[in-house]
C-alpha cells in the first residue's frame, strides 16, 4: 500500500517552506504526486449607507486581487521548492479555505496541513481550520509538526478507542506505519477490562497482516487527553495516529477532549481520520 497523490494545505499568511519541504519528503518516499494547494478569500464589507455600497465593493475586490496575486507568487516559491524533485500540480481558489479543501481532496489519497494555532481556528478566511478539515475531507488528514521540515516516522502510537474512526484511522496510516521500526497500541481508560484488552489484541493482529510488529499498552487513567500526551512526549513518539471525534454545532466543530488535546499538542505529527 501506498500513498499515489497527496495534497498539500498551504497557507496563505508566513512561509511555507517548512510545510513545503515536509510535502516532498512524502511524496519522495511513495513516489506520490504532490498536489500545492492554498485558498482564502475576503470577507463582504458590511456597510448600512446606500452612498457607501460601492467604496465598499471597490476595496472588497482589491482585498480579492492582492489574494490572487499572492496565490500566483506562492505558486512559484512551492514550484521553486519542488525543483522537479516529484511530479507536481497545483490549485489555488479565492474561495473560503475550508469549502475549497473539502472539495479539492477528492483528488488525493492524504491531506498534508499545518496547524501552527493547535486546535485553534484564526482567521476563517485566510486559513482552514484543522478539525473541520479533519471531519469534511473524507481523507486521512496529516497535521504535521509545527515547524518540521521531514516526517520522522521511526516511532509511531496508536491512540486507540473502539470507535469507526479510529478503526478508520489505523487502515488509513498503514503506508506510514509500514516505515517504522516501532508501533505502539496505545488505550487509556480509568477501569481497563478484557474488552479494551482483546480490542488492542486486535488492531495489534491487524497490522500484523501487513508485515507490521506492534506492541501494545493498556493505561489507566481519568483523565484521557492528558495521559496520553504524557505517554507521547515518554516514548518520544514522532507521529501519532488517531480518530477524530466531533458533532456540527452552529457550523463549529466541536471536539471530544482527545481530539482537541492531540490537535493543540503542535510538536506532535498527528494523523487523524473521521
Amino acid at each position: 500500500m501506498r500513498y499515489k497523490s497527496i495534497l498539500l494545505n498551504l497557507g496563505i499568511d508566513g512561509p511555507i517552506e517548512p510545510l513545503a519541504l515536509v510535502g516532498i519528503d512524502l511524496a519522495r518516499r511513495f513516489d506520490a504526486r504532490l498536489i500545492g494547494f492554498c485558498a482564502a478569500d475576503a470577507p463582504l464589507p458590511v456597510t448600512m449607507a446606500p452612498e457607501g455600497a460601492a467604496i465598499a465593493a471597490e476595496l472588497w475586490e482589491q482585498s480579492r486581487d492582492e489574494i490572487r496575486q499572492r496565490l500566483k507568487d506562492l505558486r512559484g516559491k512551492f514550484e521553486n521548492l519542488v525543483a522537479g524533485a516529484v511530479e507536481t500540480d497545483w490549485r489555488g481558489a479565492v474561495e473560503n479555505p475550508d469549502a475549497a479543501i473539502a472539495r479539492s481532496s477528492r483528488l488525493a489519497d492524504l491531506i498534508v496541513t499545518g496547524a501552527a494555532q493547535g486546535a485553534s481556528t484564526g482567521d476563517s478566511y485566510r486559513a482552514a481550520d484543522p478539525g473541520s478539515l479533519v471531519l469534511r475531507a473524507g481523507r486521512p488528514v496529516l497535521v504535521a509538526a509545527d515547524g518540521s521540515a521531514s516526517l520522522p516516522t521511526g516511532r509511531v502510537v496508536v491512540a486507540w478507542k473502539d470507535t469507526r474512526e479510529a478503526r478508520r484511522a489505523v487502515a488509513d496510516a498503514v503506508p506510514l506505519m509500514a516505515m517504522a521500526s516501532e508501533v505502539t497500541i496505545a488505550a487509556v481508560d480509568r477501569n481497563p477490562d478484557d474488552w479494551i484488552r482483546d480490542g488492542v489484541k486486535d488492531v495489534a493482529r491487524f497490522l500484523d497482516g501487513h508485515g507490521i510488529k506492534a506492541r501494545t499498552e493498556i493505561l489507566k487513567s481519568d483523565d484521557e487527553g492528558n495521559r496520553l500526551v504524557d505517554f507521547l512526549a515518554s516514548v518520544r513518539a514522532e507521529l501519532v495516529v488517531s480518530g477524530a471525534y466531533g458533532h456540527s454545532r452552529l457550523r463549529e466543530w466541536v471536539f471530544g477532549g482527545v481530539t482537541r488535546s492531540l490537535l493543540d499538542e503542535v510538536w506532535l505529527n498527528r494523523l487523524m481520520s473521521s
